[in-house]
């Protein structure tokens, strides 16, 4: 995909708010409970054309479904997956939290929490061979958005879909030989859908937080064994984007969600070229909380391949202060002057639907967004 290269393009990183209705019908069905699919299927369809319109109003360009559908935006890859099982985490598992680094200086911090976004008490294990049931889940999302696309004008338009590393860390291996069959075998279940999105004529983004916040999760490897670990989980989803055009295909990555100190995540220029290394023409990286936002001077080093788009994000999920249109603005200016401002577009560190207080805070970041786009492209173009 060529995007317009004359403005600095805005977009978003997936999860938007759900109508707390639609939410309630989400979480019943989490729980086993019954919910009326025909109802259900209606108010999907209903919020996805919502999320469509509130996306364009905001200023948004590069839009999706906002994942209204689905539960979130990893766990709705168990419903479209068969060959594995659920039970509680037991006392010899290994730690499945994303802030595990954090959690030995920071214990009273983590302890004074019964629960915290980003725990996993319960644990899916792969038990049989992994195979994509999610045909119909999928199908029905691609008619959705495409339904509530008709007759609205948008600069593109793109469905997630979660990464075979990511999946991994809550889906763990008690079938396969090894990692590589295991990860191979997750790739090839994930293609089909990696695949039915593209060719329905869809940008595909694929998620892939666990890239960087895994670091946390193993939290007794040096940076050359995670470099090692992370490189694996890369090729693994190269595997599964294999003869899918790079030019179709975004890459989001950040630091994992959980508010709190993200003191030792891993810094950018220690997995940077892993992240290049993703075939993904646009990349779209966590950039403008307080931990990482001074990660941009890393591209005064590593180069932008000439093929990529850089998306930055530039409001974000950490704080629910709506960030002023001059701060926005000053960081794409920032970001466009060392890398190319035709290379790069207006995005945030993450979805902001499920992360921040209300909707109405994601809503005014995004308008706050368009407006930071706009004061950009008129410093970087001088119009």
């Amino acid at each position: 995909m060529k995007y317009s290269t004359d403005r600095i393009l805005t977009t978003h990183a997936g999860a938007l708010p759900q109508p707390p209705d639609l939410k309630e019908m989400h979480a019943a069905e989490a729980a086993g409970k019954p919910v009326d699919r025909d109802a259900f299927e209606k108010r999907v369809r209903d919020a996805v054309s919502e999320a469509v319109r509130k996306q364009i109003a905001c200023g948004i360009d590069v839009i999706n479904d906002g994942e209204v559908g689905k539960s979130s935006f990893s766990r709705y890859a168990r419903d479209r997956l068969s060959g594995f099982m659920e039970r509680e985490v037991r006392a010899e598992d290994r730690a499945s939290t994303i802030y595990e680094r954090d959690a030995v200086e920071f214990a009273d911090y983590f302890n004074a929490r019964t629960s915290h976004r980003g725990d996993n008490f319960r644990r899916v294990f792969c038990n049989a061979p992994l195979k994509y049931i999610g045909q119909a889940a999928l199908t029905a999302e691609i008619q959705d958005f495409k339904a509530g696309l008709q007759g609205q004008k948008y600069e593109e338009a793109f469905l997630p879909a979660i990464a075979p590393g990511t999946i991994e860390h809550w889906m763990k291996n008690d079938y396969y030989p090894s990692d590589e069959a295991y990860l191979t075998a997750i790739a090839e279940a994930m293609r089909e859908e990696y695949k039915a999105i593209v060719d329905a004529g869809f940008l595909l983004q694929i998620d892939d937080p666990d890239l960087p916040d895994g670091w946390q999760f193993m939290s007794r490897m040096t940076v050359p064994e995670y470099r090692k670990y992370a490189e694996l989980r890369v090729d693994a989803l190269n595997h599964g984007l294999r003869d899918i055009p790079a030019d179709r295909v975004r890459f989001h990555t950040c630091w994992g969600s959980y508010h709190g100190p993200h003191k030792y995540d891993i810094p950018l220029r220690d997995i940077i070229d892993l992240i290049l290394k993703v075939k993904a023409n646009t990349i779209s990286i966590e950039a403008a909380n307080p931990r990482h936002e001074h990660e941009w001077r890393v591209w005064e080093e590593v180069k932008l391949p000439a093929a990529k788009v850089l998306v930055p994000g530039v409001v974000g999920h950490a704080t629910d202060i709506v960030e002023h249109p001059q701060a926005i603005a000053d960081r794409l200016v920032r970001y466009g002057k060392i890398v190319g401002r035709e290379n790069v577009m207006a995005g945030t560190d993450c979805g902001l639907g499920p992360r921040v207080g209300s909707a109405q805070i994601c809503w005014a970041k995004f308008e706050a967004m368009a407006e930071g786009a706009r004061l950009a492209t008129k410093e970087l173009w001088g119009r």
